[in-house]
């Protein structure tokens, strides 16, 4: 099926690949039952799996319409589909072509494409991390938006708010725009605001220091100052609002996150950020038999090319690169090493130095050290349990 936000397309084939039927279904639930009715009466009452292409978007509530009602429904990966359409001898796109190729996948791959059994509660968890990731993303472009305006208004502003958003930073860019709103405003009034802003983190002696900065800066009022600092307000604004949303996400995941039962928390590196992240993924551990097809579905196994007797190892480039990038910044998280020179972690920077006197590379090496971590959460997803550290035995 090629499913669309509309209208989904179904291709009925038999086991020779021979098109049989064509349905169409609009993507609503109550027309969800004619569909089923359509394809049984097509398949004349022999056993039909249904492939999906997309079952974590719009092809979702139709997929867990089908699997209520018992049937052999299969996630078919977007990769796949593009090789069957590209092994044509002539290569063309459109819906019915889409349908048709799901189809050859499912038939040809129906053992090892993974069921559509995503429950509700590993759904919602994605779409928070989804919402949180397009917050930040956006953060992110407004910070930048008021770096540039900051520059022109505040030339030094970074001497005294290294953090361009942070609370006390955000309440004085709002309040203060530019040095025109600062000419009346004496040390010890600033410096008042700021306590208060601060939690008395900020003091005269810091709206001292912000003054004399500024005045160093010497004059920096331009033609139609009122507008651009009406610009950096509503810049500002956005930011806070955005980081609220933020705040309120990351409350939500608080409280859905303990009811899948994963304690991935308890993990050293691992944050409710990236928990979910982890989470919302791999979805049900349930769906991976052991470690080793996890690390497969990451990207984190490798490939061998063989001809002739011979053969070499290569880094897999296919996987949910979402997923090993997540296990890129855990082990990042292993192997840090603190100001003074200890490792965070010495079980994990040991495994690490053990590979490079093997003989790998060290991104070869930090490879190494994701797969290990992949095989610890997956013991902690599998059995459900609290993170234990290796304790080395005294002998």
């Amino acid at each position: 099926m090629d499913m669309h936000k509309e209208m989904h397309i179904a291709i009925v084939i038999d086991q020779w690949t021979n098109i049989v039927g064509k349905v169409t279904c609009e993507n609503r639930p109550s027309k969800f039952d004619g569909f089923l009715q359509e394809v049984k009466a097509i398949a004349a009452g022999l056993p039909v799996a249904y492939g999906l292409e997309d079952t974590r978007g719009y092809g979702r509530s139709l997929a867990m319409f089908l699997v209520g009602h018992k049937l052999t429904v299969k996630q078919v990966n977007p990769a796949y589909t593009s090789a069957v359409r590209l092994s044509a001898p002539m290569t063309f796109k459109d819906d019915d072509q889409d349908a048709y190729c799901v189809a050859r996948v499912l038939r040809d791959m129906l053992d090892k494409l993974p069921d559509a059994q995503q429950k509700d509660i590993f759904y919602t968890i994605r779409q928070l991390v989804n919402r949180r990731d397009a917050l930040v993303k956006s953060g992110t472009m407004l910070q930048n938006q008021l770096h540039g305006a900051l520059m022109h208004n505040y030339p030094s502003y970074k001497q005294y708010f290294c953090d361009i958003d942070a609370k006390t930073a955000l309440w004085f860019w709002e309040n203060y725009p530019s040095p025109s709103c600062l000419l009346e405003v004496t040390p010890e009034h600033l410096g008042e605001e700021l306590r208060k802003v601060s939690h008395n983190a900020c003091s005269t002696r810091k709206a001292q220091e912000i003054l004399s900065l500024v005045e160093a800066d010497g004059d920096t009022t331009r033609e139609f100052q009122q507008e651009r600092d009406y610009i950096i307000k509503t810049i500002v604004q956005e930011l806070k609002h955005k980081k609220e949303q933020i705040i309120g996400i990351d409350g939500e995941l608080e409280k859905l996150i303990p009811l899948t039962g994963y304690k991935l928390h308890t993990m050293p590196g691992i944050n409710l950020n990236m928990a979910s992240r982890i989470i919302s993924e791999i979805g049900d551990i349930e769906r991976f038999p052991n470690a080793d097809k996890l690390a497969r579905f990451a990207g984190l196994s490798p490939v061998w090319f063989t001809s002739a007797g011979k053969g070499y190892e290569q880094r897999s480039k296919q996987g949910n690169r979402d997923l090993r990038s997540t296990f890129y910044l855990l082990a990042l998280q292993l192997l840090q090493v603190s100001p003074s020179g200890k490792p965070r972690h010495p079980v994990f920077h040991e495994y690490f130095q053990k590979k490079v006197k093997e003989g790998k590379t060290r991104p070869q090496a930090m490879v190494s050290v994701m797969r290990r971590a992949l095989r610890i959460v997956y013991g902690m997803l599998r059995t459900k349990t609290e993170y234990r550290p290796f304790e080395p035995s005294e002998d």
